[in-house]
C-alpha cells in the first residue's frame, strides 16, 4: 500500500481525514494505472462527498499549479511517486 510512499505537502485536515484520504489514494492506484488520473481523482472525490458530504474537488497529476478557496480543514496535497493529488473541499467565500 502507501507506507512510507505517501508525502504530505501542505494540509490543515485533521489526521483521521489525512489518513482516510492517503487510504483511498492507495485503494484507486491499486484499481487504476498512473496514467488514469482521471480515475483516480473521480474515485477519491466520489468517495470523500459519500464520506464528507458533498463539494470535494481532486486533482490529479504529474505537473500542475493551482491556486483555490477552500473550507478551513478540508484541504490536503499529497505526492505519491510522481503523481501529486491536490483534494479540498470548496468554499463559496474568496
Amino acid at each position: 500500500m502507501l507506507e512510507g510512499k505517501a508525502v504530505v505537502g501542505e494540509t490543515d485536515m485533521l489526521e483521521a481525514m489525512q489518513r482516510h484520504a492517503l487510504r483511498l489514494a492507495g485503494e484507486a492506484l491499486d484499481l487504476f494505472d498512473v496514467t488514469q488520473s482521471t480515475d483516480v481523482a473521480h474515485f477519491i472525490k466520489k468517495e470523500f462527498d459519500r464520506s464528507y458530504g458533498g463539494g470535494w474537488q481532486c486533482i490529479v497529476g504529474t505537473d500542475f499549479g493551482s491556486f483555490v478557496t477552500h473550507q478551513c480543514g478540508c484541504f490536503i496535497y499529497f505526492g505519491i511517486g510522481s503523481l501529486a493529488i491536490l483534494l479540498f473541499r470548496g468554499n463559496t467565500k474568496s
